[in-house]
């Protein structure tokens, strides 16, 4: 198989039509789709599919959004990469067991998450292979054989957190990047990886992540080459969600935040992982920008992220916000946030799937700035007051129909 180059074409996306899937879909391509966000996600795509629930925390689903060009629910099918061999089944069992999604509805949809578990594909791991030339390929094949089956791909990130990596001046550019490889060395990560195997198959790529991604030079210079759209990162789905709407009451009260401490407590195997002093600190700096952008300036107090294994999808986070009023007054807010991780992101990877290949429809390209509602560290945009946010997000909404309708 020919190595991948910049400047190769990539396949066109409904070249051929394999039975499991139709023509006219959009295809979500996950990685990290056996995990505890992708599962939820697929089961819960079926049962929007087949009305058997709600659209309860979809965004796309609001009114202020214009719906025209979007992928109807039933028109999305997914596959994707992991390195787990776990089957969906089983992992939806235990969701099921967790307090995730009802039984009842993992039964219903029992028959689409076997069709998925068919169309996901192993995926790579650090170290796993001295050719990481070889790894992209066979990562983008794999994206390929799955566009030939549908109208438009999104490839979303929702794998475990990495820790940060430096690739340097190995993939300074496309052409250092090239050179690395010919000289046997692996500087991308994973998650760079798999963005780099998206962008060679024609795919736009979503970080949900804090992981490095596509946030690699030659890997935006591949994007702008291959005029892709890209978005990210770390999905914004809990207690940063919830800071992103407060700190900036402080801010237009003219009130003086002191210190803002935060404790996460989460189990799952995103605790797991971010029980990792280096894997978490991905995490606890895109947790940490956002607050200080909104209010101007630096905010002590602690922050800690802490795996407790008995919490399994769910996670607790408290605040504690000392902040000065008039003459100086010294005051105090607190406040618990609990919530499931996995039930919280879902929908919300299912409407950046929907928004992105929209997006790729009228002709967008480079840094989707304006899905910075969804993240605590928007690729493209340096705003995170959600208020201004949504407000961006609905106007670029509108244009983005507009483009696909005229």
């Amino acid at each position: 198989m020919a190595p991948p180059s910049l400047h190769d074409s990539p396949d066109h996306p409904g070249s051929a039509s394999p039975s499991d899937v139709s023509g006219g879909t959009l295809g979500i391509w996950f990685v990290g789709a056996r995990g505890s966000l992708a599962t939820t996600a697929t089961i819960g795509l079926h049962a929007l599919a087949a009305r058997l629930t709600d659209e309860t925390g979809c965004v796309t689903a609001h009114p202020d959004l214009d719906a025209r060009g979007l992928a109807a629910w039933s028109d999305i099918v997914v596959g994707g990469h992991d390195v787990d061999t776990t089957p969906l089944a089983k992992q939806a069992e235990r969701l099921v067991a967790g307090g995730v999604v009802p039984g009842v509805l993992v039964h219903q949809v029992g028959a689409d998450l076997e069709a998925t578990e068919a169309r996901l594909r192993s995926g790579v791991r650090t170290g796993d292979s001295p050719d990481q030339r070889a790894d992209v390929e066979r990562l983008a094949a794999d994206v390929r054989e799955f566009a030939a089956a549908v109208d438009r791909v999104v490839v979303i990130d929702v794998s475990s957190t990495e820790p940060p990596h430096d690739a340097g001046e190995d993939a300074a550019t496309w052409a250092a990047l090239e050179a690395a490889w010919d000289a046997g060395r692996a500087p991308l990560s994973p998650s760079s990886t798999y963005a780099c195997a998206a962008l060679l198959a024609g795919a736009p790529y979503v970080a949900f992540t804090p992981s490095p991604g596509i946030d690699v030079p030659a890997l935006r210079e591949l994007a702008d080459e291959r005029g892709l759209p890209y978005a990210g990162s770390d999905g914004k789905t809990g207690e940063t969600l919830v800071k992103s709407a407060l700190a900036p009451m402080f801010a237009t009260r003219a009130l003086a935040v002191r210190s803002w401490t935060s404790i996460n407590l989460l189990g799952g195997g995103d605790g797991s992982t971010l029980s990792d002093p280096a894997a978490r600190s991905s995490k606890t700096g895109t947790k940490r920008s956002g607050l200080e952008s909104i209010l101007g300036h630096e905010v002590p107090g602690p922050m800690h992220i802490d795996y407790v294994e008995d919490l399994g999808d769910w996670k607790t986070a408290w605040d504690h916000v000392r902040f000065d009023g008039f003459l100086g007054t010294r005051m105090t807010m607190q406040f618990t946030w609990e919530g499931c991780d996995s039930a919280l992101a879902a929908p919300l990877v299912l409407d950046l799937a929907r928004l992105t290949a929209r997006a790729v429809a009228a002709g967008e390209r480079g840094p989707l700035g304006a899905l910075g509602f969804f993240f605590k560290s928007p690729i493209g945009s340096a705003e995170h007051r959600l208020a201004t946010q949504w407000d961006d997000l609905v106007a670029w909404s509108h244009a983005c129909a507009e483009r696909v309708s005229s």
